[in-house]
């Protein structure tokens, strides 16, 4: 406990031998003069001063002491952590010492650390292949890597130039694409080569100021790699296709030479007419397949929708919920193909036809078309890819059912979603801008 009391304990005896000298040197020159009040003057003009300087001389390390310590703490708001002090007393100010080194030590490691992670971070932003470009609400550039130097600027630093003037000089299809907004792709010529960027921006607050991060990412190889997955699988559902329909024909036909051969031509009806079948089959694949990837633009024109609901229930049975709206815009063909999809995808799905139901509402500059059945409903990871072109999870289906739907409600300006219904089956919703 000593440590504890020993600043206390000095500047309590330093007090007290102060006080002393005062009054006791006061006392010696009253009993010496004779004159309290000559004795008085005499003891503030010279005792007391002799006091105060006797009392500071001990005090003023400690006083040093106090203003290192504030300046320490201006310091280290500065963010400068290299320094230490030094006290050789083992007291209480001795203890505030060694803590407060101790928190620069912390800090100093801190920082260190800090500048590590930030030359780790600085260098792989530097050489990722995704250009990024920060700039500010001026809209100069703060920063840019090199991957950015390299398409904006010839390899050049871009750190305080306009971003504007930046753009003069770069290809339109880049141009464009910031000029409207938002993310999406460009392509642009490289060295005689198309390259596919993608662009994608934020916004955020950087030291309390607006800074936009420009982040552009070329997607050529990945995009290419896309393509020919898509392809080897579309070769692979088609190959699949016809081995299905072409291997019966094969076969029927060589046991209807076998027929003929042995006069059983009451047989030969049953054959040409499975043949029949299966190239009827095999003749809708194929048109499924055209109609996707051949979809004309659409022609949009008003339309009545109790003429285009008669003729979808001339196809396919189904409930109408609620009135139907007078009319709408939209391309009669491809929405009745839409509708024809949907429909028939409602009664594979299981659910009874009573509860196949057809709702048109209207909202806000659109209209919406909801499908529900009371089918098996979908899992979360179906739902998640039923859009998708030959995703499927029937039996010798091609995928291209809703993905068809999904093309002709973007063709239009629209989009599809889908969700399970409380109590089962699902409901498809196309909304068309009106």
């Amino acid at each position: 406990m000593r440590s504890k009391r020993s600043l206390f304990l000095r500047v309590t005896l330093l007090a007290c031998a102060a006080a002393v000298l005062a009054v006791g040197g006061t006392l010696l020159l009253r009993e010496w003069l004779g004159d309290p009040w000559l004795a008085g003057a005499i003891a503030i003009a010279v005792i007391v001063p002799l006091a105060i300087v006797l009392v500071r001389g001990p005090l003023a390390p400690m006083a040093a002491m106090f203003r290192a310590l504030a300046g320490t703490v201006t310091s280290y708001r500065d963010g400068d952590f290299a320094f230490s002090l030094a006290w050789e007393h083992d007291d209480e100010l001795g203890e505030l010492v060694a803590a407060h080194n101790a928190l620069g030590d912390t800090l100093r490691a801190q920082r260190e650390s800090l500048v590590h992670r930030e030359l780790l971070l600085d260098t792989m932003v530097q050489h990722t292949p995704v250009a990024m470009l920060l700039v500010d609400a001026t809209e100069h550039v703060v920063f840019g890597n090199l991957a950015a130097r390299k398409l904006l600027g010839s390899g050049r630093r871009l750190e305080g130039k306009l971003l504007g003037e930046l753009l003069e000089t770069a290809q339109q299809p880049l141009r464009e694409s910031v000029a409207r907004g938002g993310d999406g792709l460009f392509v642009v010529d490289q060295d005689g080569e198309e390259e596919i960027y993608y662009l994608a921006r934020s916004g955020f607050r950087l030291n309390g100021r607006a800074h936009e991060l420009f982040v552009l990412r070329q997607l050529t190889v990945e995009l290419h790699r896309e393509e020919v997955r898509t392809w080897k699988k579309v070769i692979r559902v088609i190959s699949h296709e016809l081995n299905n329909s072409l291997a019966p024909v094969a076969s029927l036909a060589h046991s209807g030479g076998e027929l003929v051969k042995l006069g059983k031509h009451d047989q030969l009806e049953k054959v040409f007419a499975t043949i029949a079948e299966r190239a009827k089959h095999l003749e809708q694949f194929i048109t499924g397949y055209a109609q996707f990837a051949k979809l004309p633009a659409p022609r949009v024109e008003a339309c009545a929708w109790a003429e285009l609901v008669g003729r979808l229930r001339a196809q396919v049975a189904f409930e109408v919920d609620g009135a139907l709206p007078e009319r709408a815009r939209f391309d009669p063909a491809q929405l009745e193909q839409a509708l024809v999809n949907l429909l028939r995808n409602a009664h594979e799905s299981g659910s009874p036809t009573e509860e196949i139901r057809v709702r048109v509402k209207t909202v806000a500059n659109a209209v919406a078309i909801e499908v529900a059945d009371r089918g098996g409903g979908m899992t979360e990871a179906v739902l998640a890819n039923a859009l998708l072109p030959f995703y499927s999870t029937k039996r010798g289906g091609t995928g291209l059912g809703l993905a068809l739907v999904r093309e002709i409600a973007e063709a239009h300006g629209g989009r599809v979603s889908l969700a399970n219904r409380p109590g089962g089956g699902v409901t498809v919703t196309m909304t068309l801008p009106q």
